[in-house]
């Protein structure tokens, strides 16, 4: 279902030279990128561990996704730099679409789940308390894991497959397509409209209240304004990374099912796939501007480098 290239069956729908020279560099590209931002992101954020907050706990089960997950990148950027042959296994290859859709809604999940604390902080701070301490978000984060772990599961199904004595994998079998479609269905509601939809809820929601009249301030508190900079973020990434990919895989399926080929849609469906792999390495940007003092201890490590790099 992750729709990374045509039917494998379809010879005369290929566009085998477009993904050799799109997915290796932009690939690699964020999996350089994805392992400096998200890993340094970890180490912020273990660094005051003891002094985390429940918006903190979300963002480091993020970050340690996205790391995870840019591993499998350069496995990928081999395949198309060989022309669509997959030399590491069938295991390796179950792995690969299972990790993707593991990393992708699990990100999902996460972004939402930031999106509603910071909604309640402002307009309903008093209630669900639970899900703003520190014990109640990681529950909710053992709880995301396992649902999206478990959903994806059934991933784990498809290997890799045979061809003209070539094993292809990542692209899918025109056999399957009554289930991807059914799949992709299921996905497409749980995994991205409820989500996007509670966010959209939430920004709203956030701006009716901001508008409200109030006693005369400075402009915004500093909470508020970190809340709809958190929210704007989120919302940004899910209109650039993830509604394209969720868009244009649902129409290249509809078009597949019906034997029809439009080499534009499948282009841009390698296009999408790019941007919503680019969110692994966008991330950190989200924890540097909406962080719980996530600034202010990048800073302070940066500081002390310096200190002790002149003075020692």
């Amino acid at each position: 279902m992750e729709q990374q290239g045509s039917p494998a069956n379809d010879t005369n729908c290929t566009i085998q030279d477009f993904k050799r020279a799109i997915y290796p560099p932009v690939y690699l590209s964020i999996f350089v990128l994805g392992i400096l931002g998200n890993g340094f992101s970890i180490f912020i954020f273990l660094q005051s561990f003891r002094k985390q907050t429940s918006m903190n706990v979300f963002m480091l089960n993020l970050a340690i996704s996205d790391f995870l997950f840019v591993f499998t990148l350069p496995f990928r950027a081999d395949y198309y730099l060989k022309n669509s042959k997959w030399v590491f296994g069938d295991i390796t290859c179950r792995l690969m679409s299972y990790s993707w859709y593991v990393n992708m809604y699990s990100s999902i999940y996460f972004l939402t789940v930031m999106s509603i604390v910071r909604f309640l902080a402002i307009v309903h701070p008093f209630r669900l308390l639970s899900l703003t301490s520190i014990k109640g978000a990681r529950i909710l984060c053992v709880t995301i894991w396992t649902f999206v772990m478990v959903i994806s599961a059934t991933l784990l199904k498809g290997g890799s497959s045979q061809k003209n004595n070539e094993t292809s994998c990542l692209d899918p079998e025109k056999e399957k397509i009554q289930r991807l479609l059914i799949l992709n269905n299921i996905v497409l509601a749980v995994g991205f409209i409820l989500p996007l939809g509670t966010l959209s809820v939430c920004y709203i929601l956030i701006i009716r209240t901001l508008l409200k009249p109030r006693v005369p301030e400075s402009g915004l508190r500093p909470s508020n304004k970190k809340a709809l900079l958190t929210i704007s973020i989120i919302l940004f990434f899910f209109l650039v990374c993830f509604l394209p990919y969720h868009l244009l895989r649902t129409v290249h399926l509809l078009a597949w099912s019906e034997n029809k080929c439009h080499s534009r849609v499948h282009k841009a469906v390698v296009i999408t796939l790019c941007l919503a792999a680019a969110n692994n390495c966008l991330n950190p940007l989200l924890y540097y501007f909406s962080g719980e003092n996530f600034k202010e201890r990048l800073i302070c490590k940066y500081i002390i480098h310096i200190y002790t790099y002149i003075y020692i």
